[in-house]
């Protein structure tokens, strides 16, 4: 089947949307736990989408790949994506443990641009699993990730995505070279608050 006439059909849509609930009422759930466990909101944001046709076509040629609906279910983690953002870079580790002892979910891999970003600067926890969701009388396993990230690195991520389409500008070049600084300013100041936020709790 064409990959773009896939994408639009009910069925797949549906079956994202119910991957994304799932997990979202999973990070719900860890929220509430860890709420009650430090006594403050840990997770102060969600957002989920489903990637679009341009989107997924661009990545599979970036792969080599051709472009149908075989190679996105064999090759692409991401066409589901459900993000949460904290405060504190240490309830980002916290949240992705959690996420991966959950027994119906099986985890895949993580990804960790935190501790190791990418070159452009980008931060974040990125884990891929298979979410199980009843559809047509029968469970079907869909691949999805999961973003965590702090807000300081979400509005970077947020700022360097709308670069992304204009990397052959001259001026866009220029303020991608400020972004990676900018980055490294972010990566600072989520230690700082980090370390403020211990020193207040040992008050």
């Amino acid at each position: 089947m064409i990959l773009k006439k896939y994408l639009q059909q009910e069925d797949f849509i549906v079956k994202c949307n119910h991957t994304i609930h799932l997990l979202e009422a999973r990070l719900q759930k860890i929220n509430a736990e860890l709420t009650r466990r430090c006594g403050r909101n840990v997770i102060h944001g969600f957002s989920a989408r489903i990637k679009t046709y341009d989107s997924i076509a661009a990545k599979l040629r970036r792969k080599g790949l051709a472009e149908t609906v075989k190679a996105m279910e064999e090759n692409l983690n991401d066409v589901v994506g459900v993000r949460a953002v904290c405060t504190y870079t240490d309830d980002l580790y916290q949240i992705a443990e959690m996420l991966r002892a959950q027994k119906d979910l099986r985890f895949i891999k993580e990804k960790d641009y935190i501790k190791f970003p990418k070159k452009s600067g980008y931060r974040s926890m990125h884990l891929i699993f298979r979410v199980p969701i009843s559809f047509h009388g029968e469970t079907q396993w869909i691949k999805a990730e999961v973003q965590l990230r702090t807000g300081a690195m979400d509005y970077w991520a947020g700022l360097d995505y709308q670069l992304q389409y204009k990397k052959e500008n001259r001026e866009a070049k220029n303020i991608s070279i400020e972004l990676r600084q900018y980055a490294n300013a972010i990566e600072q100041i989520d230690s700082k608050v980090l370390e403020l936020r211990k020193r207040i709790e040992a008050i």
